[in-house]
Parts: C-alpha cells; structure tokens; sequence
C-alpha cells in the first residue's frame, strides 16, 4: 500500500511542477494568469489512498503590473473585466491581453486574430450603443467641410472708450477698439478669413463688423452695406444682445454659399483687457489618415493630417459574477461557463468595470520569487516520496531474505 501511496505522491508532485515550469515559463507573456495545483487526500471510506490533484486553477482575478508599450493600440485594463474578442467563427472569448491591431480591412483584431468587439458607428458617425459587433477603423481620406458655427467667447472691456474716427475702416486702428481673426472653409475646404471689429458706440453698446479676406460682408437686408451686428451688456456686464446666433451668409466663387452661424453665449463685458477665451469653428480642410487612437473610455478615433479625429466606435469590457469560474483557453483567453456566470458587458469606466489605458499592456502576475520557492519545496516533496519507495524496498528486501 505505501509503494502505491508514494506513487500517487510522485504523481501529484509532478503535476504540480508542470503547472510551476509553465507559470515560470510565462512569466513575460502579457496577460498571463498563473496556475496552481490543488491536492486533495484520496481515501476508500477510513483507508487513506495517497494524494490526487484535482486541478489546475488560476488566479484569473489578481491583475499583473502595467507597463509602457510602444504602440498606440497596445491595450491594457485598469480595474476589472476583460476585452470580448470574438473568431472567424463567432466563437466569444475574453482576455486581459492587449495585444492589438488592424487588419488589411482596418479592423481591430488581437495577436491571435480575434476581433476586438464593442458599438460601432452609423454612417454618420453616430454611435450604435447596445450594438455589439466587430470595431473597424476608417482607412480613407476625410473629405472638407464647410464652417456652419462659430462658438466665440470674449470679454470686451467696459473701461474702453468709443472710438474718436468714424466710420469703421480696418485699416485705421483708431475707427475700432479691437479685432479678432478666426480661420473658417468653404465646402471645397479652402481656408478664409473672418475678421470681427468690435467698435464700442456707448456704455453697454458695442457693434462687431464683419470683414471675410479683408473684404466686408454684405449684410443680407441691403448688400450695399456691410453686415453688423449689436452686442449690448446689461449693468452686470451680462450679454443681453445677441439672443441667439449671429447669421453670416457670404457667396464663395466655386464653392457652395457659406451659412456661417456665430455664437456669442458667455460673452462679457468687465473692466478688464480686451480677451478672448473661445473661438471654435465646426469646418476643416481635407485629410489623409494618418493615425488612431483609443482613450479612456475606450473610444476609438481615427486621426487625420487636418487636425481632426473621426470616431470609429468604443470597444466594451465584460465582468463576471465570478471571473475564477471561466475555463482557460490558453491561459491568457477565456471561455464562459455555468460556474462564471453570464457576462455583464458595459462600456469602460461604468459600473465596477475598469478604464483603458492606451499604450500600455498588462504583465504576466506571476511572482518569480514565489514560484522558485514553490519549485524547491515540490522537490523536496519528490525527494521524500521517493525516499518512501526506496526504504519500502529495503524493507521488503530484508523481509524475503529473512523468509
């Protein structure tokens, strides 16, 4: 009995070592959960039968360091849950791996081929929350479009005095107490002028004039004259006029009318300089792609040579009423089951489920240290069932040469 005992010992042990080796061997693999043996005693009723391992179970909830990646759709979770990535067969697995990338389709695939899965865009780049599918990232150019709004907040200074030279002329600076310039595009992305001169006529009354490449625009009631427009401040310094937005109609030669809205909410009048603190057009110039980019919420961007950035989609994230219940795949991709629950999928950063960091990737959570402790406690542990064998041995051999 005691040959077999020692025998299930040296088996056990040896299952354990393999789940040592492979932790130790996986000690830089990104994503990586380390595994452990799990003994329990073998009895037959009152009779002890050795030791079996009833499995080998990882520690799936114990995240590992985060590190630095070079690129920008390296991905790693802070806090809980898992990337969903999804096969050429449909086949969902989860994974703290962030190894990704695109394919020659732009889309978002890990370094198995799995696509990344969370809500895609509408054609008008609107986002489909609540449809999950494949993230796919535009490779094409962003065609121009023309500025419709302008958001321009300033303060113009109550201690300003009305202007001595009348009329307005942009090329006296003494007919004006300030001015401003915004770039804005025609509908063929070409790039013009707005200049506003702000001419103060009384205390709490100002008129902004309207110039587009130095030439001003024709008010829309008599093209005669120029397009003005009154700004007046209550006794706070509060904007009272305009109430809403300020329309601009100017025809561009070759391209379309240009409809320009210009809003002028939160815009005040203190004793202080002359200041502007908003000043942002909808409208941009052709470009090419040139980059992407994911942020903490998980949305994903295209980046183009304009400046501008398109959104492509968000990736979700999935949690588990109990994460220790999936079934390894491959040790750094999981499969759901009875014991891990349903998965509960949301975007990052809401519920208990964690935020991307982007650029970065998740270490194996290997401890080295541990694992070489274990490794030379299983070794002594084999040196000693062995030593059963062999002593069992001796024993029998003295038995039979005593018979």
């Amino acid at each position: 009995m005691s040959f077999s005992i020692a025998t299930s010992g040296l088996n056990a042990i040896t299952q354990q070592l393999s789940a040592i080796s492979n932790n130790i061997a996986n000690s830089g693999t990104v994503g990586f959960k380390s595994g452990r043996a799990e003994f329990s005693a073998l009895y037959a009723q009152s009779q002890p039968l050795g030791v079996g391992v009833t499995g080998i179970t990882q520690s799936i909830t114990r995240g590992g360091n985060i590190m630095a990646s070079s690129s920008a759709l390296d991905l790693a979770i802070s806090g809980n849950g898992f990337f969903v990535v999804r096969d050429s067969a449909g086949t969902e697995a989860y994974t703290r791996a962030g190894y990704f990338g695109t394919d020659s389709s732009g889309n978002l695939i890990n370094n198995l081929g799995m696509n990344l899965q969370g809500y895609p865009v509408d054609a008008n780049g609107v986002l489909q929350v609540g449809n999950v599918g494949n993230l796919t990232i535009s490779s094409g150019a962003i065609p121009a479009k023309a500025t419709k709004g302008l958001d321009f907040t300033a303060n113009l200074d109550a201690n300003a005095e009305v202007p001595k030279v009348t009329p307005l002329d942009p090329k006296n600076s003494d007919s004006y107490n300030n001015t401003y310039t915004t770039q804005v595009y025609d509908s063929l992305g070409r790039e013009h002028t707005l200049s506003q001169y702000f001419v103060k006529n009384a205390d709490n009354t100002w008129t902004s004039h309207y110039y587009m490449d130095g030439e001003p625009v024709p008010d829309a009631t008599d093209p005669s004259k120029g397009a003005t427009e009154t700004i007046s401040f209550n006794a706070q310094g509060v904007m009272e006029l305009p109430n809403g937005v300020v329309n601009i109609s100017l025809a561009i030669p070759g391209a379309q009318q240009l409809e320009l809205e210009v809003n002028y909410a939160g815009t005040t009048q203190f004793g202080s300089d002359f200041s502007v603190t908003k000043n942002k057009g909808d409208g941009y110039a052709s470009g090419e792609k040139t980059g992407q980019q994911i942020d903490e919420e998980g949305f994903v961007y295209a980046t183009f040579s304009n400046g501008e950035r398109m959104l492509q989609g968000q990736l979700i994230l999935a949690n588990f009423t109990n994460p220790n219940g999936l079934s390894s795949q491959d040790g750094t991709t999981w499969s759901q089951t009875s014991a891990s629950g349903t998965p509960l999928s949301g975007a990052p950063g809401s519920g208990l489920l964690g935020s991307i960091k982007a650029g970065a990737l998740e270490e194996s959570n290997v401890d080295l240290t541990a694992e070489l402790v274990g490794l030379m406690t299983a070794q002594r542990n084999y040196q000693a069932n062995t030593k059963v064998i062999s002593t069992n041995d001796s024993m029998m051999s003295a038995l039979f040469q005593a018979v």
